[in-house]
């Protein structure tokens, strides 16, 4: 009998019907693949588990699946073993697996804990997937009969700093969330009825997908299959047109998708408006003038930076804390001015250490104390560099004054000047560089995107490939991010030759 498990049940929260379908239509498997960020996520998410298990040197891990487990599980409750981990229950149609159950003997009861990943319990939609997940839980561990006692979240404490060692102790935050699950727990076991109920169901149609309702970047996996009548490029993709619901709301009720079907009677913000005429009519809107003014206020030489970075869950070297980017690698072309040839200089660090001093040593050789470092996303490299400062505070004026001389190359695109139906809506360097520069493209690379970069280097430096294949990373990480700087000269260079002498 298939079971509904806690992730199935949090799909089901999310968009019923897409969760159907991943139980009932295996001929759309392909699309409920992890993608290699994903993939990411959950590796980091078992190695802050494995971590956070250490917390409980008492603890005893049930390795065994569904009716194993669930046996197991049955027998330490009986022997009341004091920590357990991966305890799994099931219960009519639902399975639960729970990190840690901690046997509090002064109460008679069992403490639940959930352990995550993030390092936060702000008050977002992040922290309600939490409660939502917690619940989900009780639930079922109230209908076995577990008497239980209080309910917390662990999860990485964003302001521990690591030493010389990993003191665990430090490194995790436990919230006691037992009112915010309690208080939902009515909802939730509303909630699992129906899901009980409906993803069974026989007929599909018996459920709806409501991503209809929401902006591009919300949509379930399944989003085109149940909507096939959405182009590809719809309204959902209007610039922060999910921020504004309402106004999607009222689209879609008037069954209005194509942009170009958009009335004029709907207000549109500036930024919508200007990406409904610019498909509308084909023609791009350019701002000749104010381009020119925002390029004449660079100076010579012209450096295009970019970073590449990596984000480990537990801090991998001294002084960083979790999440914290290590900058591992740096493109950089420069142009010393307007007729000269432009140049190339990189630096990857491929040894298992903190590259940060590396970093800062290689960028004080390629740049020089005068002129405009263009990157694109500002707000990144200038963090990259803060944050670099702050581990090396004898650097902090040379990377200070790198940050006083950053320009934002995207804030052309971003501030409407440059808006070109072939953007879509978009102002990423991989949505602009196509269009403005044809010739060029990231289809080709074996790395494509920034996501694939951080992977690959992590496995290069941390893995256990043979030489020659870590040797082969390093040279497409390298092509990657030569290919980003170079297309910001390349889109610079296009923006130079359109504007008036």
């Amino acid at each position: 009998m298939q079971l509904i498990t806690k992730t199935t049940y949090l799909q089901f929260a999310s968009c019923p019907k897409n969760a159907w379908l991943q139980l009932n239509k295996p001929e759309l498997s392909d699309r409920f693949e992890l993608s290699d960020f994903d993939k990411s996520l959950v590796a980091k998410g078992n190695l802050v588990e494995s971590w956070a298990r250490k917390l409980f040197p008492e603890g005893v891990l049930i390795k065994e699946y569904g009716e194993q487990a669930h046996s197991i599980t049955k027998q330490y409750l009986k022997e009341k073993n004091k920590i357990i981990f991966q305890s799994t229950f099931i219960n009519d149609r639902f399975l639960a697996r729970n990190d840690v159950l901690e046997y509090d003997h002064n109460n008679d009861c069992w403490n639940l804990y959930e352990i995550k990943g993030t390092n936060t319990l702000d008050e977002n939609e992040d922290s309600v997937d939490h409660i939502e997940d917690a619940a989900f839980q009780v639930a079922i561990l109230n209908d076995a009969g577990v008497k239980l006692g209080q309910i917390y979240l662990i999860h990485l404490n964003k302001e521990y700093v690591r030493g010389d060692k990993i003191e665990v102790n430090n490194l995790f935050i436990k919230e006691n969330i037992s009112e915010q699950v309690n208080n939902r727990l009515e909802s939730t076991k509303s909630r699992m009825e129906q899901a009980s109920e409906l993803l069974f169901h026989e007929d599909e149609n018996a459920l709806e997908c409501q991503c209809v309702y929401l902006g591009r970047s919300n949509h379930c996996s399944t989003f085109s299959y149940s909507h096939p009548y959405v182009p590809e490029y719809s309204v959902h993709d209007l610039s922060r047109i999910g921020a504004g619901k309402k106004k999607l709301a009222e689209l879609i009720d008037s069954k209005i998708y194509e942009i170009a079907e958009i009335p004029d009677e709907i207000k549109l913000t500036d930024i919508q408006q200007n990406q409904k005429d610019v498909h509308v009519t084909q023609t791009p809107i350019i701002d000749l003038h104010s381009i020119k003014n925002e390029l004449e206020s660079l100076t010579y030489p012209l450096y295009f930076l970019d970073y590449e970075t990596y984000p480990p869950a537990i801090p991998l070297f001294k002084g960083f804390k979790p999440y914290q980017q290590i900058p591992f690698q740096f493109s950089l072309h420069v142009l010393h001015s307007p007729d000269a040839e432009v140049e190339h200089f990189e630096y990857l660090h491929t040894e298992n250490s903190d590259s940060s001093k590396s970093v800062i040593s290689k960028l004080r050789e390629f740049v020089g104390s005068q002129g405009s470092v263009i990157v694109w996303s500002k707000r990144f490299e200038k963090s990259i560099n803060a944050q670099l400062a702050e581990r090396h505070p004898e650097d902090a004026t040379f990377l200070g004054d790198i940050n006083e001389r950053i320009y934002d190359l995207m804030e052309i695109f971003q501030k409407q000047l440059y808006v070109h139906p072939g953007f879509k809506g978009k102002v990423s360097i991989k949505k602009v560089l196509p269009v403005l520069a044809p010739a060029l493209s990231y289809k080709d690379l074996e790395i494509q995107e920034g996501g694939a970069a951080m992977e690959a280097w992590y496995e290069m430096v941390f893995g256990d490939k043979p030489i020659e294949e870590k040797q082969a990373v390093a040279k497409n990480l390298l092509t990657y991010c030569c290919l980003d700087t170079y297309a910001m000269y390349v889109i610079w260079k296009e923006l130079i030759n359109i504007i008036p002498n």
